[in-house]
């Protein structure tokens, strides 16, 4: 098996869908959790390292 063009043929399962509460391409379907804002946690997912939150600390 080569590393190239012929092994993206086997990229075809879906592992994330749009997310209900956030909108984003962020939720997993296996692990039914989104990435990006932690649904269905009832608190918003927000870490003081990622970008997303250094972008509100300067709204701030």
């Amino acid at each position: 098996m080569s590393k190239g063009t012929p092994s993206f043929g086997k990229h075809n399962k879906i592992t994330h869908i749009r997310c209900r509460r956030c909108g984003r391409h962020s939720y997993h379907i296996r692990k039914k959790r989104c990435a990006a804002c932690g649904y269905p946690n009832p608190k918003l997912r927000d870490y003081n390292w990622s970008w997303k939150g250094l972008k509100n600390e300067r709204k701030k």
